[in-house]
């Protein structure tokens, strides 16, 4: 009998207090002479927990995202998942067949074409050898290597090896897709396919598992996500809650690395300098920090209600505490229900900052903003060059107010639209 939960929904993925060890010796022996020696030496382990206790569920045709830095745990949690490892400790449960999509050179005979190599993954996936043949000619277009695909895998690119797996991977057409960042190699046009595929599983109702560090990937196509970290679960929730705690945990690991890097020079300077260059205990200084954002008009004027069809200017004050060469700033907009309306950042505006450093501003503008009555919340961010790692994170810190004199306001902003009739 299949589980349910919520809404009678059936499960898919049942993972319970499940734990994956590693024994890591303390000293590699790679040489005949280095067995002799130590043949009457005591080896040393160490045992490493990749994964503590890891509990959850995942519903049929639920999109679930998995975020955690490095070492976290994430890609053995999928490798288990997929069966590539076998558990130390509790029990997995899974209803349908599934189609895997680990790291890079799984699954992969490099001394075999890619040819070869599509016959040998699908029929692991369980794919008979007709229908191969008939998939075939969608899954070498699909990932665009049809001049290559006779060509041995060791001479492909990590990308082109990333866009064979992948169009495997998705051919194989089985109800359970896992995903193991599968946007971090490859060109922006196959991710922007990948991303189009997302979308169509999700219309087809197909369950995914998708881990990436890709925070606005999980906020935009999953339903729920999770939070690893140290192998450990910190947050199960909607996509946007796990993603904030994500950038609030990454927020508070930079600030403390840059802490104890500033102790490490400040312990130099004792020696020359004496006690007084030490900073205050518990004292966190961010590289990088938003000091405050105010909302003018048109004409410079600070003002927190607007009309609909104003322009709208958030001054974004913020405080560079050394150089920082081309950040990237971010903002957020929602309603004030917290349904998400719009995302920009600087660069994929195309707006580059060559560096910033000491105090400053930056404007955000809005023309004619197309809000109809309420508050709207305003989240913003700094990020490094790469969009990866925060600086600060002010998440619905700010807010203003729209008046509309629009009569009809069903909805959150007012469109231009029109109806025709033939």
């Amino acid at each position: 009998m299949i589980k349910t939960v919520g809404q009678n929904l059936p499960i898919a993925i049942c993972v319970k207090n499940v734990s994956k060890q590693f024994i890591i010796p303390h000293e590699r022996v790679s040489t005949l002479k280095g067995t002799f020696v130590n043949i009457f030496r005591k080896n040393t382990y160490e045992k490493f927990y990749a994964l503590k206790d890891v509990s959850f569920e995942v519903k049929k045709g639920e999109f679930f995202g998995i975020l955690g830095r490095n070492g976290s745990g994430k890609s053995t949690l999928l490798k288990i998942l997929a069966s590539v490892y076998t558990a130390n400790k509790g029990s997995v449960e899974i209803d349908g067949l599934v189609s895997p999509f680990l790291e890079l050179g799984i699954g992969f005979n490099p001394e075999l074409s890619g040819r070869d190599n599509i016959y040998l993954n699908a029929t692991v996936l369980g794919l008979c050898e007709k229908e191969i043949d008939a998939k075939f000619d969608s899954i070498v277009a699909f990932s665009e290597l049809e001049r290559f695909i006779d060509q041995k895998i060791k001479n492909y690119s990590s990308g082109m090896q990333v866009r064979l797996a992948f169009s495997v991977a998705i051919h194989a057409n089985r109800e359970i897709l896992l995903m193991d960042e599968v946007l971090a190699v490859g060109d922006s046009n196959f991710q922007s396919k990948c991303l189009r595929e997302f979308a169509r599983y999700k219309e087809m109702g197909k369950t995914v598992i998708l881990v990436t560090h890709d925070i606005g990937t999980v906020q935009r196509y999953c339903d729920r996500a999770m939070l690893l970290r140290n192998g450990e679960v910190v947050k199960i929730g909607t996509a946007e809650e796990v993603g904030n705690e994500y950038i609030y945990q990454n927020m508070s690991d930079e600030e403390k690395r840059i802490v104890d890097e500033q102790k490490s020079v400040d312990k130099k300077t004792i020696h020359t300098a004496g006690e007084s260059n030490m900073p205050e205990e518990g004292k966190i200084n961010k590289v990088a920090e938003i000091t405050g954002v105010e909302f003018l008009d048109k004409d410079g004027k600070v003002k927190n209600v607007f009309e609909t069809g104003e322009d709208i200017v958030a001054r974004i004050h913020y405080n560079a505490r050394k150089r920082i060469e081309k950040p990237v700033f971010g903002v957020a907009i929602y309603t004030q229900d917290g349904v998400h309306l719009s995302g920009p950042n600087t660069r994929d505006s195309g707006f580059v900052i060559d560096s910033i450093d000491g105090t400053g501003y930056i404007d955000f503008c809005i023309g004619r903003n197309r809000f109809f009555t309420g508050r709207i919340l305003f989240t913003v961010a700094i990020y490094d060059r790469e969009c990866i790692t925060p600086f600060d994170f002010k998440d619905k810190a700010y807010n203003f107010n729209v008046i509309s004199k629009e009569k009809n306001q069903n909805g959150s902003v007012k469109l231009d639209i029109s109806w025709k009739k033939k």
